[in-house]
């Protein structure tokens, strides 16, 4: 596959890379699938919610350090910006910087807009984001309503980019372009792609793009890349322009995640030449074996990372072992993004706990090197053949699947979809910051968490004894997957 920087949308992950948000069965069988090319989507005749992928655009581009959001659409498709705003603050506290606010501006579109247009409404907005924030650039990102009605906003951009003569940028990521909202952080990306990043000036062999979400763990993987003489660059959220347009001269790209960083990382690998680490996620101990010697191999620096290897597996060794023996028969279930879920399922068995089920949001049938996701063959190659399903954070669906198996502990990367479980009484963990679990030290700490959550469910216990759920007893008596239009075997 190859990623095109001379159109200005990105391709959906449907039409791109063959993406599914439907199907029933094993990891197994998926893969199989896969490698014949005959996995297919199965629709829903049912569906209760799901999220946006504008949201992932512009939560994304928002924590851009010196860079400004207009997103031209009505205000409730701002409505994020509060999320979004929790999340930077979050981001400045764990780096001790002083607290600011999210440079976010809506045009308000209103009926008048849609019947006659959002152009100078969109104007106003960039001008106004110009003069309240001094940006560096500023991302123009689109709704359903500025979509629907068609406003050019690549001619409004480029009009007002010649008169503020910086970078304005249209990100193409209305919702109803992609059931998938992962295709919202591809937007983003080729945005970066297109306008942003700049052929390399000079080359710098130290440096290592990190792509992530928050970078929480960012001290601990710059120990690491110290050992190995390298040093890491953390993008793209609180990074600046500058470091972001510099990207191209990097030695390597590395990612917390294979759904996150695929599209930018092949994108810098086949319009600058800068390896993009293709590895299972660096998540519990195969993974950050995987993801390290896939970056010693990329950077020349195989016995340095054997050398760590080996001994940070023998310091966590010990420490492991009693983790592995106070969750050993513990049964759990995982809900996640596909490269996130496919990985704890690994996670979770190097812990000693049985996935007896594994849900992820959507799955792509390959990435944009070609390849099947690593996670995924991964799985695959296992001597055990683990249930899996795949819906859009469909909770209907989850809550059968829950109550159905009654697991000791349900484990996600989705805040609405961990309430509920709790609420039947069953210890729920949500994997909120996407370093937990991260390499050795964090697999124990990981293991930690893990144990005081199964020992105190107190609230989960009282809540299940207060508490209705919103599906009836008709419901849970009905196959998980009664509305999932299932293939003819």
């Amino acid at each position: 596959m190859s990623i095109n920087i001379k159109v200005i949308e990105s391709a959906t992950r449907e039409n791109r890379l063959n993406s599914i948000t439907g199907y029933s069965g094993t990891v197994k069988d998926l893969v199989k699938k896969v490698q014949c090319g005959c996995l297919k989507n199965e629709e829903r005749c049912f569906s209760q919610a799901s999220n946006c992928s504008s949201g992932c655009a512009q939560g994304y581009l928002s924590r851009v350090l010196d860079a400004a959001i207009v997103n031209h659409g009505a205000i409730g498709c701002s409505a994020d910006v509060i999320g979004e705003n929790t999340t930077f603050k979050w981001g400045q506290n764990i780096r001790n910087w002083e607290k600011k606010d999210v440079n976010v501006i809506n045009t308000n579109m209103t009926e008048d807009s849609t019947v006659f247009g959002g152009r100078d409404k969109l104007k106003e907005g960039i001008k106004e984001a110009y003069k309240r924030f001094k940006p560096k650039a500023i991302f123009v990102t689109t709704s359903c309503a500025s979509a629907i009605i068609g406003d050019d906003i690549k001619s409004i951009t480029d009009e007002m980019e010649k008169e503020i003569k910086i970078p304005v940028v249209p990100v193409f990521c209305e919702g109803f372009r992609s059931r998938i909202w992962a295709s919202g952080f591809d937007a983003a990306f080729h945005a970066i792609l297109t306008r942003i990043v700049k052929p390399p000036r000079k080359k710098r062999p130290k440096l290592v793009n990190m792509i992530n979400f928050n970078g929480s763990a960012r001290d601990y993987i710059t120990e690491i890349l110290s050992k190995l003489g390298l040093i890491p660059q953390f993008v793209v959220p609180f990074a600046t322009i500058e470091q972001i347009s510099r990207m191209s001269e990097a030695a390597a790209t590395i990612s917390i995640c294979g759904t996150l960083g695929g599209y930018l990382g092949n994108g810098l690998e086949q319009q600058y030449g800068v390896p993009y680490v293709k590895s299972i996620q660096p998540h519990g101990i195969a993974g950050m074996d995987n993801w390290l010697r896939g970056l010693g191999k990329a950077v020349g620096k195989e016995k340095e990372v054997k050398d760590y290897i080996d001994n940070e597996k023998k310091i966590i060794a010990p420490e492991l072992e009693k983790i592995r023996e106070k969750l050993k028969g513990k049964r759990a279930i995982v809900g996640m993004g596909p490269s996130f879920s496919h990985n704890y399922i690994r996670v979770l068995g190097e812990l000693g706990i049985e996935v007896i089920w594994g849900i992820s949001w959507h799955f792509d049938q390959h990435y944009d090197h070609g390849g099947i996701p690593e996670s995924s063959i991964a799985l695959s190659k296992r001597d055990e053949d683990i249930p899996i399903s795949i819906c859009d954070v469909q909770n209907f669906e989850i809550l059968n699947l829950l109550n159905k198996l009654k697991p000791d502990l349900y484990i996600a990367r989705h805040p609405g979809t961990t309430i509920w479980p709790t609420k039947m009484g069953i210890p729920s963990i949500m994997i909120s910051d996407e370093y937990s679990a991260f390499g050795y030290r964090g697999i124990i700490d990981f293991g930690h968490s893990i144990i005081d959550t199964l020992e105190n469910n107190s609230l989960a216990e009282s809540l299940s004894k207060r508490i209705k759920l919103p599906y009836t007893s008709w419901w849970f008596k009905q196959d998980t997957f009664k509305f999932l239009e299932n293939e003819v075997k």
